[in-house]
Order: C-alpha cells, then sequence, then structure tokens
C-alpha cells in the first residue's frame, strides 16, 4: 500500500496539521510506504501523483477542502480519501462527496453532521484523531519541567490548577467554567483558571469579553490568559501542569486537547454532547455535563472559502443546531468533586490514560485506517 498524506506539512502546531502528522507518522511506524505534503502545494502533489503513483490520497481538512484533498488528485486519476472534521454546514460538494466511494470523519457526531447535510452514510467511516501517547504521560508534580510551568503561570505548589486549551477559550466552554467557579469559589480549595488560546485576531476581542466576564463574576485575581505562541513539544508540560482539564465545548467535533489530556492522566469536564461521547467516559475518564442549550439559526452566510461569491447566504427548511452550551450547575458539581478529591483525581486520570492508550494511540489509529482502506477500498 502506497499512501500520500496531505495536511498543513511540514506541521503547525494546529489541530488538523497534528492530525495529519500523526497518521503520517503512525503509517511509516507500521512500514507502509508513505509520504506527506502540503495539501494546497499543486505542484509538490502533482510531483507525488507522478514518480510516486500512490494507491490513495487522504487529505485532512474539512468539507470546504474538497478541491485541494479530492478535486485535485482526481484531475491526475488517484484515488481521493479525505478525512474531514466538521465545519458548520455543508453548503456545496455534495455531488462531489457522494461520488466517493469513502469519506473518513473524526467523529460519529462529525457522521450525523454529513448525513443531515446530504451526504450518503454508507461511504462513511468514523476514524479517530491519533494521540501521541509517548509524549502525552503523566507527570510527577515535582517533576522540574512541571514545576516551571506552573511557576511561569504564577501558580504555587498548594493552587489547584484547571486548564482550557483551544483557538479561542469561549468555544471550550470557557465562560460557562468561569460561570460554574463562581458559584463554588468560597467552598473550593485555592484555585488559578488557565485558558491557553492562540495569538490571532478574532481571539483578542473574544479575549477581552471573557475577561469582562471574570472581572463581573469578580474572578479576574484567579484567571490567566496565555497567549503567547507555543511550539506542540510544549503541550504536554502544559497539560501535565494541570490537575483538572475543563473543556465543556460549544462545538466539538472530536477533542483532541480532551483526549490528550486523558493522556497526561487528568480528568477532564466535558459536556455530554458532540465528538466527546466518543472519546471521554462519563464518570469514568470525565464528567459529562448535560445541555442546557442548543443554538439554531435558520441561515448562514458563506462565502469563498466555501466555494461561494462573498457573503453567499443560505437559508435552512429546518433551523440548524450551531452551538451547545453545557449545563452551568452540573460543572459547578463535577468540578467542585474533582478539587476537593486527589484520590478520585488520580483514579480518573488512570483510567483515562489506560482509555487513550487503548483506543486513540496514533499506531493504533493508523491499524484502523489500514483496516478501513483494504476493507472498502480492496487495497493491500
Amino acid at each position: 500500500m502506497k499512501v500520500l498524506v496531505l495536511y498543513d506539512y511540514p506541521p503547525s502546531p494546529g489541530g488538523l496539521a497534528t492530525q495529519g502528522d500523526l497518521l503520517f507518522r503512525g503509517l511509516l511506524e507500521l512500514g507502509v510506504d508513505a509520504h506527506a505534503a502540503h495539501f494546497e502545494s499543486a505542484q509538490e502533489k502533482e510531483w507525488y501523483y507522478r514518480w510516486f503513483e500512490p494507491d490513495v490520497v487522504v487529505g485532512v481538512g474539512y468539507w470546504g477542502h474538497t478541491p485541494h484533498l479530492v478535486l485535485h488528485p482526481q484531475r491526475y486519476s488517484i484515488r481521493a480519501v479525505p478525512w474531514l472534521v466538521a465545519d458548520g454546514y455543508i453548503a456545496n460538494y455534495q455531488e462531489i462527496l457522494n461520488e466517493l466511494p469513502l469519506i473518513l470523519v473524526t467523529s460519529n457526531w462529525v457522521k450525523e453532521m454529513y448525513v443531515r447535510d446530504g451526504i450518503k452514510a454508507d461511504n462513511i467511516e468514523v476514524l479517530p484523531v491519533g494521540c501521541d501517547t509517548t509524549s502525552f504521560i503523566p507527570f510527577d508534580k515535582n517533576e522540574p519541567k512541571i514545576l516551571a510551568v506552573r511557576e511561569s503561570l504564577g501558580i504555587s505548589a498548594d493552587q489547584l490548577m484547571i486548564l482550557t486549551v483551544g483557538g479561542d477559550a469561549a468555544s471550550k466552554g470557557a465562560q460557562e467554567v468561569m460561570q460554574a467557579l463562581a458559584i463554588i469559589d468560597t467552598k473550593a480549595p485555592d484555585w488559578k483558571y488557565v485558558c491557553k488560546v492562540w495569538p490571532q485576531p478574532r481571539t483578542k476581542a473574544q479575549n477581552l469579553l471573557d475577561l469582562e466576564m471574570a472581572t463581573h463574576l469578580g474572578l479576574e485575581k484567579n484567571i490567566t490568559y496565555a497567549t503567547n505562541t507555543i511550539s506542540r513539544n510544549f503541550m504536554p508540560y502544559l497539560i501535565g501542569a494541570c490537575d483538572i482539564y475543563a473543556a465543556p465545548s460549544r462545538l466539538e467535533g472530536f477533542g483532541m486537547p480532551q483526549v490528550e489530556a486523558g493522556a497526561c492522566g487528568k480528568p477532564v469536564i466535558g459536556i455530554k454532547a458532540m465528538g466527546m461521547l466518543d472519546t471521554l467516559i462519563h464518570e469514568k475518564t470525565a464528567f459529562l455535563a448535560r445541555v442546557a442549550k442548543k443554538i439554531v439559526v435558520n441561515e448562514v452566510v458563506l462565502g469563498k472559502e466555501s466555494g461561494f461569491e462573498s457573503k453567499h447566504k443560505i437559508e435552512f427548511d429546518c433551523p440548524r443546531t450551531v452551538d451547545y452550551r453545557a449545563n452551568v450547575q452540573d460543572i459547578a458539581k463535577y468540578m467542585l468533586t474533582l478539587m476537593n478529591n486527589e484520590k478520585l483525581r488520580i483514579e480518573m486520570g488512570k483510567a483515562a490514560r489506560k482509555h487513550v492508550v487503548e483506543n486513540f494511540d496514533y499506531r493504533v489509529i493508523a491499524k484502523k485506517f489500514i483496516n478501513i482502506i483494504q476493507e472498502k477500498l480492496g487495497i493491500n
């Protein structure tokens, strides 16, 4: 089997790049003849098509990347298999995607979204995102690298560190977490809440709104927003420094940081919806807050990034759920339970680590990929 993997290559710290890179690494370690190329690099992709002659090209992205991931390899009679995440409403490319013998998606919820938007279920297979469980590992709390992370964030040895990581924190449920912390603040041990967000223009405004909420709740002294650029190499230590990973996300097709937190032996607070239903086990590896609210819309406005002219409006026959909100009272209850029970945090962390190693290690995912390709496409 010869496989060309298309993603943001060489990999940036982002989730899609990590998703593709871990599959690529896993295939190489399993002895598969594989190469990687940037999904937008037309010349480099064509170069591989001509001399490498891959049996299959797997491309990581969302449905809007169809021209790069599907149409380009098809132009050279190369079999394309997109590995897609959820991203809003699939407003076009249904005909192209439905002609494919195989589409990979990252969770059962993502599959539901694609079927909702007109993609045939029969050709969709769920392939979770891999995790590097040799890098994301449990660390001793007195490990110098862990102590250094906490010191750099101004967190003392006797404080509990709660962590959320995301492009922006609000999309990961940080505002709901803050509201929950305000409820339990006087009953909880000393704590600090760290939100690691990526430095990009759209997050600056959101950060200010989040911090305004923190001030309104009287929590501003306990909340830190880390906005500097970091590498993937630093992520295991950042997650390893926390005591509780909290991300009851508003929209989550898979939840890579939640899985990485589990690999680091950390209990997770999530939401009982979307991709986290595939990755977290309620009351064993995580606490999943109930859904308090679904945000629905009657229309969506798309642009060139989705294959339309600017400000193209699509009206739905039936309203579409585009966002979720976790139950704040549930978050508060679960947070306080974990904060007051170190033994439970350790037990759930151990269960989480075992669950991730068995089900989401990147080599396990690479094996699943090979099996799917063999079974669905007959490629050996």
